[in-house]
Parts: structure tokens; sequence; C-alpha cells
């Protein structure tokens, strides 16, 4: 039995993806599955670039705000919650559209892979490891890694306390190394066949342009304002969600440790460099349709080439 066809939009930020993905969903009878490691958060909006009451009016969106800021949000999880969606959506006749620019939770959903026992782990275990790796050192850990598993042990530098705590403690709760653990589940064929749709500027000064007048939007838009008000919320500012781009100089610029323009330059540093990170992951994916904007984005010509694209995949 073949996977389930589903459609993918992707790329880095600011290149249009929730329009062409509402578009999409309004032509194909589909619903959009958010794939944002930050837009999973709750009164994070301005700074995620989060589709609005309006978009999200135009075509049914789902794994958006289903988290609070504090917690620490997993890609296992991610799979688990949007499988589900994509699920009722194949069941109701409709159409998944996956859009979004977090590449690890793309790949993840489509192979459908295996987090079992590895989701949440046990948080006094992994004290305890964490314990032990301060007080005998990385390389004293590392050696118990080796010992049962030298494949992940070979990867892994001594410093990194977070991955060796994590290998072992994965271990000592399922009895199953990471290694094992990783080729079984990449030897599944995957749950999903997706048919993917790039996008990006042909000119890499075109796309840092939109990305900085995106930033400037941000601001002007109440991103500062958002981020006190998650911090007068009680969100501790070290928690994960808090570390991202947009967010953690907001915070830095209310604290008075720089002026808002000096964080808004570092916002835009820091979002050019993530498209380039976006990038590199997406260059991996050798069967997609590219659709590169010259200039402002047409999105009526992408639609029709997309939905020709798709055509030729299979849907209708």
């Amino acid at each position: 039995m073949s996977a389930p066809k589903i459609v993918v939009v992707a790329g880095p930020t600011a290149t249009g993806k929730t329009r062409l993905g509402i578009l999409l969903a309004q032509a194909l009878d589909g619903e959009i599955v958010s794939a944002d490691s930050m837009q999973v958060y709750r009164r994070m909006d301005v700074g995620t670039a989060k589709a609005t009451p309006e978009e999200r009016a135009a075509a049914r969106h789902h794994m958006l705000d289903v988290a609070e800021p504090w917690e620490n949000y997993s890609v296992s999880r991610y799979v688990e919650e949007a499988s589900a969606c994509c699920g009722d959506i194949l069941s109701r006749g409709k159409l998944p559209i996956v859009v979004g620019g977090t590449g690890l939770y793309i790949d993840s959903l489509l192979a459908g892979r295996d987090f079992a026992g590895r989701s949440e782990g046990d948080e006094s275990l992994r004290a305890a490891l964490s314990a032990r790796w301060d007080a005998e050192g990385g390389e004293a850990l590392l050696e118990e890694l080796r010992s049962f598993d030298p494949e992940r042990a070979a990867k892994l530098h001594p410093s990194d306390k977070r991955r060796i705590v994590r290998a072992i403690e994965i271990y000592r709760l399922t009895g199953e190394t990471i290694s094992a653990h990783d080729a079984r589940t990449q030897a599944l064929p995957p749950r999903y066949e997706g048919l993917r749709i790039h996008l990006n500027f042909r000119s890499r000064a075109a796309l840092y342009a939109r990305i900085d007048a995106r930033v400037d939007a941000m601001a002007e838009n109440g991103l500062f304002e958002e981020v006190a008000a998650l911090l007068d919320g009680g969100v501790p500012p070290d928690c994960t969600a808090m570390q991202a781009i947009g967010y953690k100089e907001a915070a830095a610029a209310l604290r008075g440790e720089l002026s808002r323009a000096a964080a808004i330059e570092l916002i835009k540093q820091s979002s050019r460099r993530y498209a380039k990170r976006q990038l590199t992951w997406f260059s991996r994916t050798k069967d997609a349709l590219e659709i590169l904007w010259d200039g402002a984005p047409d999105f009526e010509e992408a639609l029709r080439v997309s939905t020709e694209f798709l055509a030729r995949r299979g849907l209708s």
C-alpha cells in the first residue's frame, strides 16, 4: 500500500509560504498543517510571522498555538500531533498541506519517525546523569556510552553534555541504543509521500532585503510589546521559546542592554543567517518543484505552476 500523498510548501523565512499555502488549500480543498518550531507557541504571533486571523479564516490551519511558551516543545511531540492532524484531514477527504520552514519537523513528519520512549525521558535520571557529567567529566560518560553504543560515541565530543546524557538516558530507559533505534526507523517506509514545493528568491540580495523588510514590519507591528507582555506574564526569559530569533534580542533591548535599533539590526542579521541554514537544509531535497521569485512574488503564476506540478504527481 502506497503512502498517502500530502503537499509540502517549504523554504527560507519571508518567501511567501503562508500565502501560497492558503491559495493551494483553497484550490485543492486542503487544510494547512504548520511546520514551524516557533509558531506552536501561544501568544507568540508577531515575532513568528504567524498566520493572521484573516489568513486563518481563508483556510483552516492546524499546529498553531498548541503549546505554552515555557514548554520545551520537541520534534517528537510535533510528529505525534501533526500526524494526527494529517490523518484527520485525510479521513475527511481533504488534502493536508504542510507549510513551514523547520526542515527537521517536515522531514520527520514525512518519515513518520518513531520516537517512542524518547520523547519525554525521565527527569530524575537525566538530572543524575547530568550531575555525574559535571563531577566526573565528559570523557568518563562518553566511555560509558562507548561500552554499549560505540557508533554514537564516535560521533560525539566529550564536551557535548546534552547528547551524551541523552544517549545514556535513552538506553537506560528503553534498552535500545540511539544508533539501533535510528537504523530501525530509517529502514521503515515513509508515512507520507511529500509532494514538495520550495520557495526562494533567485537573488540572495532580494531574499535578504525581503527579510529586512519583514523585521522592520514586525517592529512596527508590536514585536517589542509582544515580548514585554510575555515577560510580564511570567514567561521565563531563559526558556527555549524566548531564545528564538527576535525574542531574545527584543528582551535584551527591554532590559536596557542595547537600543531598539541595535536589536532590530541583530534580528535582521540572525534572520539572514537562519535563512542560509534553511537553504542548506532544503537543498538536500532533489525532487521538489523550485519556485524562484525574480522580484515581488507572483502568487497567481506560482499557483498555476504548483497545481500543474501536483497534477503530474498524481493530485487533481
